[in-house]
C-alpha cells in the first residue's frame, strides 16, 4: 500500500485498514471516516438552567440562593462562580464560587454568564 494510514484513535493500533469511506481498526472494531473531526462520546455536555450548553471554563452566576451543606453559610442569587470541570454524578460541576471557594454544584441552579 503506497499511502500511510492513521492510527487508530481508540487504541493507537498500526493495523487500520480501508473500507469505502471509512477506515476500520480490526483490534478494537473502531470505525471512523477521515475527513470528519473525531467526536469524543465519552465527553460530558450540560446545559444550564436556561438551556444554554456550558463548557468548562466559563463564567456562570447562580440563580438561586443555596445553602451550603454542613455550614452556616448562604450562596446567594447572582453570586459569580467559574467552571473547572464537568464530573459525573448529582452534583456535576466542580466550579471556583466568588466568596466561598471550592464547590460542587448542579447544572440546574447556575446560568451562564
Amino acid at each position: 500500500m503506497s499511502e500511510q494510514l492513521p492510527p487508530c484513535p481508540k487504541c493507537q493500533s498500526e493495523f487500520v485498514y480501508p473500507d469505502q469511506d471509512l477506515l476500520i481498526c480490526p483490534e478494537c472494531a473502531h470505525e471512523w471516516n477521515p475527513n470528519q473531526p473525531e467526536v469524543d462520546e465519552d465527553a460530558i455536555t450540560l446545559k444550564d438552567a436556561v438551556g444554554n450548553l456550558l463548557a468548562e471554563g466559563d463564567k456562570v452566576t447562580v440563580v438561586k440562593d443555596l445553602k451550603v451543606k454542613g455550614s452556616s453559610q448562604v450562596i446567594k442569587v447572582g453570586t459569580k462562580a467559574t467552571i473547572k470541570r464537568f464530573v459525573d454524578g448529582d452534583h456535576d460541576i466542580d466550579c471556583k464560587v466568588d466568596g466561598a471557594g471550592d464547590m460542587m454544584l448542579k447544572s440546574k441552579v447556575v446560568k451562564k454568564a
